[in-house]
């Protein structure tokens, strides 16, 4: 007796001889094969190379005619128009305020505008601010030591103005006040102590505190 047995189920076959598994997993291959091919159909084609291009005559190019001449293009201009300039064309006490603050190179901040129209209604009056085209009475470079001497025009004594403040050590806490746009009382003070006026303003007792008017200079005093 064989010691080997085999069941019914090795021996069974189909009708045309094959196992049954046998034929599903040919299906199954069948179906793979087809699925790969279809998929390999539907793939885009890789993008061709410089090479092939050049062979296939897909590569283009535009000849440009010596006689081309290139379109001019239109900007626009920009200007800047200067603080001086700006400034004076304003022609009022306020404007002049400003200006020597700007050739002194101190900040055009709202008390140092405060203060030096103050200072000017001190010397001359708000409705006539600009005589003899000297504001605040300075006699640095105006051919008046005492201060009443004239200059040309509203510009020149705006930047002798700060001149004399940079160019005398006893105006120097006026400086720090006004580069520092120190409280209005500070700089006031500063400029009561200091020799600018013989008078020293009675040590502030003549000094104005209510708003001062804005008036505009004649015609030609701006140079």
């Amino acid at each position: 007796m064989s010691l080997f047995l085999r069941s019914n189920h090795d021996t069974r076959r189909s009708p045309s001889g094959r196992r049954p598994w046998g034929v599903a997993l040919g299906l199954f291959a069948g179906v793979s094969v087809f699925a790969l091919t279809a998929l390999t159909a539907l793939a885009p084609p890789p993008p061709a190379s410089s090479t092939e291009a050049s062979s296939t005559g897909q590569v283009q190019t535009v000849a440009v005619p010596e006689s081309a001449v290139a379109a001019a293009i239109s900007r626009d201009g920009y200007g800047a128009t200067s603080g001086v300039e700006t400034l004076s064309a304003g022609t009022t006490n306020k404007d002049w305020a400003k200006l020597v603050l700007f050739l002194a190179g101190f900040p055009t901040s709202d008390s140092n505008i405060t203060v030096m129209m103050r200072w000017m209604r001190q010397e001359n009056g708000p409705d006539n601010w600009w005589l003899r085209n000297n504001p605040l009475n300075n006699g640095w470079g105006s051919g008046g030591g005492s201060g009443l001497g004239s200059y040309d025009n509203l510009v020149t004594a705006a930047e002798n103005v700060g001149n004399a403040l940079h160019g005398n050590s006893g105006y120097s806490a006026i400086v720090a006040g006004f580069s520092t746009s120190a409280p209005t009382e500070q700089i006031e003070a500063a400029i009561w102590a200091s020799p600018w006026a013989s008078s020293h303003y009675a040590n502030g007792s003549h000094w104005s505190y209510t708003p001062v008017p804005e008036y505009a200079s004649p015609a030609g005093t701006w140079g």
